[in-house]
């Protein structure tokens, strides 16, 4: 209890008893100010008047608990913002049809973690089109006898078709999870879609040069270059033997590939938007 005087005179405080109970003594006459805390309890403030001579009763105080206000934010963390991003991403179908979930259209999109990494990877090289464009391409090799070693017939096919197969499996994972996984480095193509068309141009040229680090920087794309060359230099293992050419397979293949990706990129931001009528339109909430 905290006693105080209209004159500013020091206050005086006591403590009740176990009863609740308290008093002051030698009370100067005239008004006060009586304020009553406990901890965990809102304090309750009484006023009132000292007459010479009088004791003074103060009344009957109730207390009650005080208000708590606990402040709860509610908001999600980068992985799971990103584990949207990629659901739009798998969404992504050029003609609705071939699937497209390397590209981001969010200018603000979050990192991705290795497990994410690996997932796009993954939902890309097994998709039911992928497989079916490798068969295509299996077949247009046998009909123009590329690879020969491999012969013809049902056997000649399967052996095309398995290192077509190969070819983008281990581009699709070394140069969009792996390697980006080990350097930090986002596989995405980040859809640029405003400026002049030269400076867009040279962004999508660019781009296979350059990416976003998972730290939100751009610097060298070393996981796609590097991810060109090992695809070329493990296709040493399986392609026959009369067409293995050594490093020179691996840095014609790795140009290729380069030449490939650049050209998508092209694509990708001239072109692609318009023929993607299940790209994502909404804004993701931010981490």
């Amino acid at each position: 209890m905290k006693l105080t005087r209209e004159d500013q005179s020091p206050g005086q405080e006591v403590l009740t008893d176990n009863d609740g109970q308290f008093s002051f003594s030698n009370i100067v006459p005239g008004p006060f100010q009586l304020t009553i805390s406990s901890e965990g309890l809102a304090p309750q403030e009484i006023s009132g008047t000292v007459h010479p001579g009088e004791p003074y009763v103060i009344p009957l105080v109730m207390m009650v608990v005080a208000t708590q206000v606990t402040e709860v934010r509610v908001g999600l963390t980068q992985v799971e913002v990103a584990d949207m991003q990629i659901k739009d991403q798998e969404k992504q179908r050029v003609f609705g049809i071939i699937p497209n979930f390397f590209v981001t259209y969010d200018h603000n999109a979050v990192p991705l973690n290795a497990r994410q990494k690996f997932r796009l990877a993954w939902k890309s090289s097994s998709d039911p089109v992928t497989l079916l464009g490798v068969g295509v391409l299996a077949g247009v090799d046998q009909a123009g006898d590329r690879w020969g070693g491999y012969g013809q017939g049902a056997q000649g096919y399967a052996k095309r078709y398995g290192a077509s197969y190969a070819d983008v499996f281990a581009g699709t994972y070394i140069g969009g999870a792996i390697l980006p996984s080990l350097l930090k480095q986002d596989p995405r193509y980040f859809y640029k879609g405003t400026g002049s068309k030269p400076s867009r141009l040279f962004y999508a040229i660019a781009s296979s040069f350059r990416c976003k680090g998972d730290n939100g920087r751009w610097q060298p794309n070393y996981s796609n270059i590097g991810g060109n060359l090992a695809a070329g230099a493990i296709s040493n293992l399986y392609y026959p033997a009369n067409d293995r050419r050594g490093a020179s397979l691996v840095f014609s293949t790795a140009l290729i590939r380069l030449g490939e990706t650049t050209m998508a990129n092209i694509f990708q931001e001239f072109f692609v938007p318009r023929l993607t009528p299940n790209r994502p339109t909404r804004a993701t909430p931010q981490p």
